[in-house]
């Protein structure tokens, strides 16, 4: 590494040269997310090794008034992990914070850094005979620290909520350097404020996330898999009630898609085949877990799908025989993020509405859409039981690529007025970041948006941390 200019050399000598990243290959991983909407370069990229590191660079920031963007791997989908301008901060690289404190099956917590991956920290319950429920398509490679200051959802929210819901305690490095340590684990704590919750969902603009108490759950026994054809998500609303009714809190997935998706995953997606025998406007993958056994489980959907074939819900559907079944059902529902981008340009949406109206979304939306940009093709798909859609719209087959990302504002415009009509919002799960950030002060009040400043203003008044997002 070349001599670094002041104050980057003093960043780059807390965490050492191998951690401090100036050549424009080897930051390029870190500048760019994954849809390539933001693309620009940052002065330097910093990989500290311990929450000591990161607050003496978070101090030292202050200190020069250096805006800083933490990151965690990079999956983020509304740019909230990436520079907003060129060479103007530092990136704050999480990943080796990595380190599982602790786990406790008795007590039914872990204490893990934000480096550590979802799936690992997945893994290391299961080696307990726990869960953590959170699962996302990206689980191999987002970040604990990640996943909690964008609130993530997933596919598990039916039946376990957000990440929010299975955070105990958190550490915090705050605007001036200092490390508050609220890694607490009880289940039961109402003395004043409940700090932790500033920080969960604030995209790390309001302090830098460096570990977490989670909860961990028992883990199911069993668990059973079924995708079923339908005619359409009205059909789909109504065949979620009788899973409601039937599976109780048994159920935990309930997740809508359309045929033109399955169709992608098919075109692009080595592998995979089509479940079905004929092919069916809809679909919905449900899962049903048990603490009893795969049988019981198993059980439980047969009598889900049988009662909505009876009602006529339901036209076909096919029940996972074995683990290697259900991955491959499940390898269906989450492919579709990335073999649209294998189609060509793809304008998204992740948004929410009560869940009885999710159908008149999805035909108030597709028509409206449709009426601008004839040829587009709706991809509607995700999490019925909780009324949480992307609703994702695919270039048609002879557009330009850029032309049609070009109308990303006017798509946009089109289908968030509905969704809003609807008592919906703008970002279930995904966040605000950069992409949002000009819509948020649209859809909130000028009461809320005032809360949000003030509180953005009290805990980092220099405006240093992730400078450009949320607010």
């Amino acid at each position: 590494m070349s001599a670094l200019p002041p104050p980057l050399d003093a960043f780059a000598a807390i965490v050492g040269p191998r951690h401090a990243l100036s050549d424009d290959h080897d930051m390029a991983p870190y500048l760019e997310e994954r849809r390539g909407l933001f693309r620009h370069r940052a002065r330097l990229v910093l990989r500290p090794g311990s929450t000591d590191e990161v607050a003496a660079i978070v101090k030292l920031a202050a200190t020069t008034g250096t805006p800083l963007i933490p990151q965690g791997g990079n999956t983020g989908l509304v740019g909230g992990q990436v520079p907003t301008a060129d060479d103007e901060a530092v990136i704050v690289a999480l990943s080796r914070l990595n380190t599982i404190r602790a786990l406790d099956a008795e007590a039914n917590h872990a204490i893990v850094e934000a480096g550590v991956t979802l799936g690992a920290l997945q893994e290391a319950a299961a080696g307990i005979d726990r869960l953590y429920p959170v699962s996302l398509a990206s689980e191999g490679s987002c970040q604990i620290g990640g996943t909690i200051a964008t609130n993530a959802g997933g596919t598990g929210v039916l039946a376990y909520g957000n990440t929010r819901q299975m955070v105990l305690g958190l550490e915090v490095v705050l605007a001036d350097g200092r490390v508050w340590n609220g890694l607490r684990t009880l289940h039961k704590d109402n003395t004043g404020y409940d700090l932790k919750q500033a920080f969960i969902g604030s995209e790390g603009t309001l302090g830098i996330i460096t570990a977490a108490a989670v909860r961990l759950l028992p883990r199911p026994r069993g668990r059973a898999v079924a995708l079923a054809g339908l005619p359409s998500p009205a059909a789909a609303l109504a065949l979620l009630g009788i899973a409601r009714t039937i599976g109780a809190g048994h159920l935990t997935a309930f997740e809508l898609m359309p045929r033109i998706a399955l169709d992608l995953v098919l075109r692009h997606m080595p592998g995979t085949r089509d479940p079905l025998d004929a092919a069916h406007p809809w679909y919905v993958l449900a899962e049903v877990t048990s603490s009893q056994s795969h049988d019981a489980a198993n059980d439980v959907l047969q009598t889900i799908l049988a009662d909505g074939l009876e009602a006529g819900h339901l036209r076909d559907a096919v029940l996972a025989d074995n683990l290697a079944q259900a991955e491959g059902l499940w390898r269906l529902r989450d492919s579709i993020s990335e073999v649209q981008g294998r189609e060509g340009g793809s304008i998204k949406h992740d948004v929410a509405v009560p869940i009885a109206a999710v159908p008149e979304l999805i035909e108030r939306g597709s028509a409206a859409v449709a009426a601008a940009l004839p040829g587009v093709r709706p991809v509607p798909f995700g999490h019925l039981g909780d009324g949480n859609l992307h609703f994702n719209f695919t270039q048609p087959v002879e557009m330009d690529r850029g032309a049609f990302l070009d109308r990303w504002d006017e798509v946009n415009d089109i289908v968030h007025p509905i969704v809003l009509d609807l008592g919906g919002t703008i970002s279930a799960e995904h966040g605000i970041g950069q992409l949002k950030r000009d819509l948020l002060a649209r859809v909130r009040s000028e009461e809320e948006m005032d809360l949000q400043r003030a509180l953005k203003h009290a805990l980092d008044p220099q405006g240093i941390l992730n400078p450009g997002k949320v607010v």
